[in-house]
């Protein structure tokens, strides 16, 4: 099974760059240098990927004792996968093999999604479903599609509070840096750390006024994002590689320990 089916057909890191390129035109000025940096970015990027994800939803861990602990992840691309070779190597996985209890992965997940999307990807689960962990990363297409923050976070902030209601903890990886995309130059590159940095900073309230979980991978992972380009990214420079996965997961593996902990289901074990 694929993932991302009801998304327009149409490169994302391009669409991105063209966006980023009609909000630098708005605060920054120059439409003819920002239109040749967009091209610029469009050439070295591609499309080495489809729009799809590669389906990792099975029981993770099932070599453990204890009952299996329902993990579910909702958001973009990132939290989609996208861009991993092996299943293993998404995000969900990445975080389900993490705990060493059996965990069945569920990914709501679409790629190109927004933070309006969320609540399609919430309405989507099977009657009955009740996820022990939601772990939620989006953010990304606010930013470059210029959906106002406030729009984002309320977004965001429903949903968080309709997984609460099913009973689930909620954590939360608030908009990644999207000043470390190497191949955007600048100044959209400037102008995409800003926005992504707003945007991640009203996330994390949100959150904390839930009472849920968020972790800044723009903090935890960022920097690594920064410094190891070769390693971090996919062929597409845009999403994350095995490593870049790894680094994610890791980077969110505390807070979701500390919600999984927090479960029926590993309370009695």
């Amino acid at each position: 099974m694929t993932r991302g089916r009801d998304v327009p057909q149409r490169p994302a890191v391009v669409a991105a760059v063209g966006t980023l390129a009609a909000a630098g035109i708005f605060f920054l000025g120059g439409r003819a240098m920002l239109v040749r940096r967009a091209a610029v970015a469009r050439r070295r990027i591609g499309k080495p990927f489809e729009d799809d994800a590669l389906d990792a939803d099975r029981v993770w861990g099932e070599r453990f004792d204890g009952p299996s602990l329902e993990l579910v992840v909702f958001g973009d691309s990132i939290a989609a996968g996208l861009g991993a070779e092996r299943r293993k190597d998404t995000l969900g996985a990445r975080l389900a093999r993490l705990e060493r209890r059996p965990v069945r992965l569920r990914t709501a997940a679409v790629v190109g999604a927004e933070s309006s999307m969320l609540r399609s990807q919430i309405d989507g689960l099977p009657a009955g479903y009740r996820p022990d962990v939601a772990v939620i990363v989006v953010g990304g297409n606010d930013v470059t599609h210029r959906v106002p923050v406030s729009t984002s976070v309320a977004h965001l902030d429903e949903a968080i509070g309709r997984l609460q209601d099913l009973g689930a903890a909620v954590v939360v990886g608030t908009c990644p840096d999207l000043g470390s995309l190497r191949p955007v130059p600048q100044p959209l590159r400037a102008l995409g750390a800003r926005l992504s940095r707003q945007l991640a900073d009203a996330q994390a309230e949100a959150v904390a006024s839930r009472n849920a979980r968020a972790v800044s991978l723009r903090r935890a992972v960022g920097p690594f994002f920064v410094t190891q380009p070769d390693e971090m990214f996919s062929l597409d420079r845009f999403h994350p590689s095995a490593l870049g996965y790894r680094r994610t997961a890791e980077a969110l593996l505390p807070a979701v320990r500390a919600a999984f902990a927090e479960t029926p289901a590993t309370a009695t074990a």
